[in-house]
């Protein structure tokens, strides 16, 4: 490489890093100004806290307006140059997502189960349905959240200009360091999640869509919280009628961490980035045919 190709990578890498500099900064101010407006709003309703999700809500806020200043006001780009537009939510594509995101902690969860390391016990009575609901009202922002964030405009500016595997790598570093402070976080449960990265952002280069790898995101912690009634990367959530207890090693039922914590989540990413590779060889040849 030659000085001038050498001295226009380092401009174009500088202008990337600014970028995502400037995406940063609007999330920030975005999601401090919604911060605002929530507390506002609890202020006029007397004091009372609208609760965590609608923290949620707020921050998935300020990550939409940044991405969107980013790409209509900066780049003057559509939705889908980062893999959000339309037809990225295709009902195949977030079905596809759901099943593989699903089926990759239910497997190894439920052979765990056979095994005797996972027990299913009784819990006190409720409402399965109640809680079903509170806890979507939850996961549903949080992984969509996470996905636009760490898959979305960020993931995107990274491929562009170092392509798919420093995309991966960063973003999955910092998706596990994102998770550090969780109640019960250990180094094999955050290598795990920085695994879980790795699976996301190969759900978004197999298939193109961010909204793809939400329902993955979003079918592995509901399948968790919601089916087997387990904790959720360490945080517990309403379990009524049964629950799902530890009888086994913690390295490989994830201890208070969740099953997404253990070895057999590993197993379970594993077999989906396989697939995932399979799948994403297969859209390249029909492509190139």
């Amino acid at each position: 490489m030659d000085a001038t190709a050498r001295r226009d990578s380092f401009r174009s890498g500088l202008a990337t890093a600014g970028r995502i500099v400037l995406f940063l900064l609007v999330m920030l101010v975005a999601s401090t100004v919604l911060t605002a407006v929530q507390m506002l709003a609890e202020r006029a309703l007397g004091g009372r806290e609208l609760g965590e999700a609608a923290e949620l809500w707020g921050q998935l806020g300020g990550v939409v307006v940044a991405t969107w200043v980013m790409l209509r006001v900066v780049e003057r780009s559509p939705w889908a140059t980062v893999g959000l537009g339309r037809g990225h939510a295709r009902p195949p594509l977030l079905a596809e997502g759901f099943a593989l995101g699903a089926a990759a902690i239910a497997l190894p969860t439920l052979l765990l189960v056979l095994v005797g390391w996972l027990r299913f016990a009784a819990a006190p009575d409720g409402s399965w349905w109640q809680a079903a609901a509170a806890a979507s009202w939850l996961l549903v922002p949080a992984a969509l959240l996470e996905e636009v964030l760490m898959r979305g405009y960020l993931f995107h500016a990274i491929w562009r200009r170092w392509g798919p595997w420093a995309a991966l790598v960063l973003t999955s570093v910092v998706f596990g360091a994102l998770h550090l402070g969780n109640p019960g976080a250990t180094a094999l449960s955050i290598t795990l999640v920085t695994l879980a990265g790795f699976f996301l952002g190969g759900v978004v280069l197999a298939t193109g869509s961010v909204w793809a790898a939400w329902t993955a995101h979003l079918a592995w912690n509901w399948t968790m919280a919601v089916l087997l009634h387990t904790a959720v990367s360490g945080i517990p959530l309403a379990a009524p009628d049964y629950q799902l207890r530890d009888a086994g090693p913690d390295w490989a039922t994830g201890g208070p961490w969740g099953p997404e914590g253990g070895v057999g989540a590993a197993a379970g990413m594993l077999g989906g980035i396989g697939y995932l590779i399979m799948r994403r060889r297969r859209r390249q040849e029909t492509v190139e045919t």
